[in-house]
């Protein structure tokens, strides 16, 4: 009997404190209109990913923002005193947004990980899964470092790993609290899920910011993961689209199998970084995995539905809303 289910994944969900302002009524949080117009094609597929470019760790602990900017009559996002990288932090109301939403799975393996420090990091966790959201990149312990994300639809399994190629020089006391590229550990991560799943997932925040091709980094981590067995490699962290990659390659048993790399899957949430309006475009990568009678797992299709943050004005207020570009 043949079993087909179909993934979507997008990129980054970076709150902004713009986006975070724009979202306040009365003195709550309301995300849901930033995804009403592509909730429908979120929640028609059996797992939907994405990348959570924020923290929930708490007000008390960090406060939201510091500002106003005066360019934009809105609030900014803390500077961290010693590394200067912005600081994220948005409100527990975008958790439940993205539950409602679609979303099943987030990936909090990325450059901002550790800003919230480690409170930060177990906060995220508690409020994910208070709302039933699955994640994979950062842990609370040790044990829960040790069991990987397993994800059943249907009768086929995939296994989701999430790593980062840095923290923006914030320290990770403990080496278990983030998922960091670190090759050995990769390597025996996904040796070690590789025969206990149908599929496997690895989602990886790497790249070079704003360059619109993979590096030749970036090209080497794909190849390596594919010869040991992995079938999709995402990415994130560059805030643009890259091309998507698919290959025809030999598995281990000898079988030809398809590969698919997106190393960058854009923004899907954002403002416009750098002034680049690109950086407001994003897409919903979906692939549809089969699996037939002898339990043989493949990918049969995909299909890309491309994606932008408009920003509009109502009551005076800027409100931005992802919009689907159809072709």
């Amino acid at each position: 009997m043949l079993s087909k289910i179909v993934v979507a994944a997008v990129g980054d969900l970076l709150m902004k404190s713009e986006i975070i302002a724009s979202a306040k009524r009365a003195g709550k949080y309301d995300f849901d209109p930033i995804f009403n117009k592509v909730n429908p094609y979120l929640k028609k597929h059996d797992l939907t990913i994405a990348n959570l470019e924020t923290t929930f760790s708490g007000r008390r602990k960090l406060g939201l923002y510091k500002g106003p900017d005066p360019k934009c009559n809105c609030p900014r996002e803390r500077r961290h005193p010693r590394t200067g990288f912005p600081v994220f932090n948005c409100p527990d109301d975008l958790a439940s947004a993205l539950k409602r939403n679609g979303f099943q799975v987030l990936i909090t393996s990325n450059n901002h990980s550790m800003d919230g420090g480690v409170e930060g990091v177990k906060r995220t966790l508690q409020k994910l899964d208070q709302f039933g959201l699955k994640h994979t990149g950062t842990n609370r312990s040790r044990e829960e470092a040790s069991k990987p994300l397993i994800i059943r639809a249907k009768d086929i399994t995939i296994g989701i790993l999430g790593y980062t190629q840095g923290t923006n020089s914030l320290p990770v006391p403990t080496p278990w609290l983030v998922n960091r590229m670190e090759f050995m550990k990769v390597l025996a991560d996904v040796r070690r899920l590789r025969n206990k799943v149908d599929f496997l997932i690895v989602y990886l925040h790497f790249g070079r910011e704003y360059q619109s091709l993979p590096s030749k980094e970036q090209k080497k981590w794909v190849q390596l993961l594919f010869r040991n067995g992995v079938n999709v490699v995402l990415g994130a962290h560059p805030h643009v689209l890259h091309p998507v990659q698919q290959y025809k390659m030999k598995d281990k048993d000898g079988r030809m199998r398809t590969r698919i790399a997106a190393t960058s899957l854009g923004n899907f949430v954002s403002t416009k970084l750098r002034g680049d309006s690109n950086t407001m475009r994003g897409m919903i990568f979906s692939f549809t995995i089969t699996k037939n009678h002898e339990g043989i797992t493949d990918i049969s299709g995909t299909a890309r539905l491309p994606t932008m943050v408009q920003v509009s004005k109502e009551k005076g207020r800027k409100v931005y809303t992802i919009v689907p570009i159809k072709r």
